[in-house]
């Protein structure tokens, strides 16, 4: 186990260094720079702007310098917003997109895990199909579109939730919903198909021999097996959550990082591009890396490299 987590955090560690580069390298292929659109500076300015944010050098040197900063945790400072460095910009708006987060990720686990458990106890009878006609949609809706429809029937409509900013704790219900829908969805119907086939195998028709509840077999038998594809999907749909919020803060309005992120690259502001680039990239590396370990725990008959079991 020691070494299948070794050789995890330096695989880690070696795709964090190559998303950097490729970060880099098409962050400086975009058209334009911070100072195109000022068209009103002279171009004696805009040349000294960029001698004083080192944007004239080589790309080459530009790259070692940014990893050289990096490795000492400095960010830089935004180009756009004068002052403002990027950690703190970081930690003043991740606060926000991750309580958003959180609530759009537990809203995915508990209702993915109710709902496929409920679907597969109705298997075959109505119940079952309103559930996976309701999935199909979930899952085939973006959740940007998402998003503005959840706005229009509970916040136009019905007038019950607002339809955006951010304060108090209603502001959190439509965005966490818009973000949570797909990886609901995908989660019961991950549940439901693991389960049914649980239930089918030789233990578990054993367990009803041996008398045991019908709660005590599903709860204590079939549903904890019927998890481990789920913790397989953990990172993959916390990354779906995170990079979905970029779109969806921006139109309900959440002072979250999101839109940070988005007003970055519009702005082509490249110290808060690659900072909340790798910010991100850490966060979703990291879960990527837990769910690995926390999976290899469950199962241990995964097989790493070189035919090696994980413990």
């Amino acid at each position: 186990m020691i070494r299948y987590a070794l050789e995890k955090i330096v695989f880690t560690f070696l795709s964090l260094f190559v998303m950097v580069t490729l970060t880099f390298i098409m962050m400086k292929a975009l058209p334009g720079d911070p100072f195109s659109d000022e068209k009103a500076l002279p171009k004696e300015v805009i040349a000294n702007l960029h001698r004083h944010y080192g944007l004239d050098r080589p790309l080459i040197e530009q790259y070692w310098q940014y990893l050289a900063s990096l490795a000492t945790l400095n960010f830089g400072n935004s180009i756009v917003y004068p002052g403002r460095s990027v950690v703190d910009i970081i930690k003043t708006s991740f606060p926000v997109s991750a309580i958003l987060g959180t609530q759009a990720i537990l809203l995915s686990l508990f209702g993915g895990v109710f709902f496929g458990t409920l679907s597969s106890l109705f298997n075959r009878h109505w119940p079952q199909k309103v559930l996976t006609t309701t999935g199909v949609l979930c899952i085939s809706i973006p959740s940007f579109i998402m998003a503005s429809l959840l706005q229009y029937i509970f916040g136009i409509y019905l007038d019950w939730l607002p339809i955006a900013r951010w304060g108090a704790w209603e502001h959190t219900i439509l965005p966490s919903l818009a973000l949570a829908a797909f990886p609901l969805a995908y989660i019961a119907r991950l549940v439901r198909t693991n389960l049914n086939e649980v239930l089918k195998t030789p233990y578990i028709k054993n367990a009803k021999a041996k008398g045991l509840s019908t709660r005590e077999i599903l709860f204590y038998h079939a549903l904890p097996n019927s998890l481990i594809p789920v913790i397989s999907y953990l990172s993959q749909f916390t990354t779906a959550i995170l990079t979905g919020s970029f779109i969806v803060e921006k139109i309900f309005g959440i002072p979250g990082l999101g839109q940070w992120y988005v007003a970055s690259i519009t702005n082509r502001d490249y110290p808060v591009i690659m900072g909340t680039t790798i910010f991100y990239s850490a966060i979703l590396l990291s879960l990527t890396l837990i769910a690995d370990l926390i999976y290899c725990t469950l199962d241990p008959r995964i097989q790493v490299r070189d035919n090696a079991s994980c413990v």
